[in-house]
């Protein structure tokens, strides 16, 4: 091997590794792409050919499995009252004065004195204490101007202040005064400016790719919340579901976001081998351990409504649609890497290809694993503080159904991105390789040829393998 740069540089009127493109390079559309956020790589009509072959009888199949399983609708149900299912309107509290909790029976000590345990000392602090009786107007439903007391206890984790916008609970068969509680406070505000702090901040970074990736979001939300959970609710099987549902989103985030480009069909063909290997090692290894998908008062409140709901498949569907998220990153991110690495040096065979295109994925892969694991383990963290406090061993700790389903979630997530990045640099090494010049199509230089390939092309980049 020659002492030519390794690997090479990207010259900067070129996007980078991750498919972050730059403005000027509308030309591209000319390949017959839908739109284009930088110079795609040409590919021949014969690999345009057979990578159609295979991606649109699978689109196809997705979404006729979209229309088989459209569920229209979530089923109705009668309410419980229990956790979120609830009657919920919006209120106000008008009014707000300190009173004896002494004096609003706030508190109750045990009838035989004892304090000893955590709740006979807060009932005993918080009958001494001075507690906040707030009246609270309904905003909202029939009773749109009613009002009922609540009091607040001192050591409360809610806390209420005059003016303040809340959410109450109606239970209409509770006696009138006790019909309405207050249940959270509205939160409505901070997190739409929040939401609109992101989607500017994505815009103005990511300018048109940013615009198509919060388009693309908000497809993927739509179909999660009219198909993937209606349709679990109606009945239908959670991993067929998950399955079709995730493939759908995988194909208009990924298409949508990149551009209709051979580089994004090896992307998706990427994507989709790793979500296969997700969901048969999720299944071996959820029956296996007896995993049942039904550990908190939410998924024991969704069997009680539901009981024909498959628990299990529910678990194993969170673990696919999960993963897609980050499969996503990782492959995209992959296949670029692998198209660039082309340009910038036609002579590279597909093992050189692959080599150096690998060796980007491990240093990829090695933050995405560690991002999964304490992502779930910060979500888990006060569960975790409870085993802690009980002095639980990591044996008893990891063997409780409640962390045995976070840790097959994130090691079967894990395994299958792993798998991602020889799968996705392998194929895209064999397609991009597989061209040869005079092959691509019409108006499309070869690579390493023409304007895309940039000023510096060709020059001093070629190596002897």
């Amino acid at each position: 091997m020659t002492s030519s740069p390794q690997p090479p540089t990207l010259p900067s009127d070129r996007p980078d590794p991750t498919g972050h493109a730059h403005a000027g390079h509308g030309h591209a559309s000319g390949h017959g792409h839908s739109h284009s956020h930088g110079p795609a790589a040409p590919v021949s009509k014969h690999l345009r050919k057979v990578i159609a072959a295979v991606l649109i009888p699978f689109a196809t199949a997705v979404f006729v499995g979209m229309a088989v399983l459209w569920p229209g609708g979530a089923p109705a149900h009668e309410r419980s009252g229990v956790g979120f299912d609830r009657q919920t309107q919006q209120g106000k509290v008008v009014s707000l004065q300190q009173v004896d909790c002494k004096s609003v029976n706030a508190s109750q000590v045990p009838a035989t004195g004892d304090t000893s345990t955590p709740q006979g000392r807060e009932a005993q602090a918080a009958e001494t204490g001075e507690c906040k009786k707030a009246t609270v107007e309904v905003g909202s439903g029939p009773d749109k101007g009613r009002t009922f007391v609540e009091i607040v206890q001192p050591g409360a984790p809610r806390q209420l202040e005059n003016g303040q916008e809340v959410v109450v609970a109606y239970a209409p068969d509770a006696p009138r005064d006790l019909q309405y509680s207050v249940v959270d406070v509205n939160r409505k505000m901070p997190m739409a400016l929040l939401a609109g702090i992101f989607a500017v901040a994505v815009v103005l970074v990511g300018r048109m790719r940013g615009l198509f990736a919060l388009i693309a979001l908000a497809v993927s939300f739509a179909v999660l919340t009219l198909f993937i959970l209606p349709a679990i609710l109606q009945g239908s099987n959670p991993l067929l579901v998950a399955v079709v549902g995730a493939s759908a989103i995988m194909l208009i985030a990924l298409y949508m976001c990149h551009g209709l480009t051979a580089r994004t069909s090896v992307a998706v063909l990427g994507t989709l081998v790793s979500l296969l290997l997700i969901g048969l090692l999720g299944s071996l290894f959820i029956d296996w351990a007896f995993l049942s998908g039904n550990t908190d008062d939410n998924t024991g409140l969704i069997h009680g409504l539901y009981p024909n709901i498959d628990m299990s498949g529910l678990l194993l569907a969170g673990v696919i649609i999960g993963s897609l998220g980050v499969l996503d990153d990782v492959t995209v991110t992959q296949t670029s890497a692998v198209w660039e690495l082309r340009q910038a040096d036609p002579s590279m065979g597909p093992r050189a290809l692959y080599r150096a295109a690998i060796r980007i994925g491990r240093d990829h892969i090695a933050s995405v694993v560690n991002t999964l694991v304490l992502a779930y383990a910060g979500a888990a963290l006060p569960l975790l503080l409870l085993f802690s406090i009980a002095n639980s061993s990591m044996g008893a700790v990891a063997n409780s159904e409640l962390v045995a389903e976070e840790i097959v979630r994130t090691l079967v997530g894990s395994i299958g991105l792993v798998a991602s990045v020889p799968v996705t640099t392998a194929l895209a090494s064999l397609v991009v390789s597989a061209d040869r010049p005079g092959t691509a199509a019409p108006g499309a230089a070869a690579p390493g040829t023409g304007p895309a390939a940039g000023p510096v092309r060709g020059r001093g980049r070629r190596r002897k393998r």
